[in-house]
């Protein structure tokens, strides 16, 4: 009894680290990842990965709401990460960024705004394919450059998908 419960672990523990030496490192799959992003903004996401806990990501599109051109980079961190033995890594991120915003439908003038932005998302990263989905929220602290515009709150929603490369 005592040989095949010793039997069992050993395989046990073999499969399991078969199974991580089978799932692709990070620099395998790449570190620059590009997709879509929908929501607020909806355009272009990009990710580079500058270690495995630490990103920096952008995205560039259409800012739905403010009715412009929106631009936002952020730093982000991935403090806690799940994990599926199988399929996916499910790491939680955060981090600050900036945004720049040009205003230009339903106002009476355009104008630019800048903004400090705080980021919060959860990334389905798939271990068998280089791609991600994310989803994220970020309050945007900004100022508008326009007569009686100032200071202001914003918040941003998305979700999109990368190819890492």
């Amino acid at each position: 009894m005592r040989f095949a419960l010793a039997l069992l672990l050993v395989v046990c523990v073999t499969g399991t680290a078969m199974a991580e030496d089978e799932a692709p490192t990070r620099a395998e799959k790449g570190t620059l990842g590009i997709g879509l992003i929908l929501g607020e903004p909806t355009g272009i996401s990009a990710k580079l990965y500058l270690k495995d806990d630490q990103a920096l990501q952008a995205a560039v599109g259409f800012a739905f709401y403010g009715g412009g051109l929106h631009l936002h980079v952020d730093y982000v961190f991935h403090p806690l990460i799940l994990q599926n033995k199988d399929s996916f890594v499910l790491p939680f991120y955060f981090g600050p960024g900036v945004r720049v915003i040009d205003y230009r439908s339903g106002r009476d003038t355009a104008f630019v705004a800048v903004g400090l932005r705080v980021v919060g998302g959860l990334l389905f990263d798939f271990k068998a394919i280089p791609l991600d989905a994310f989803v994220e929220v970020a309050g945007v602290l900004e100022y508008g450059f326009a007569d009686g515009e100032g200071a202001g709150l914003a918040l941003n929603a998305a979700a999109g998908a990368r190819y890492y490369f």
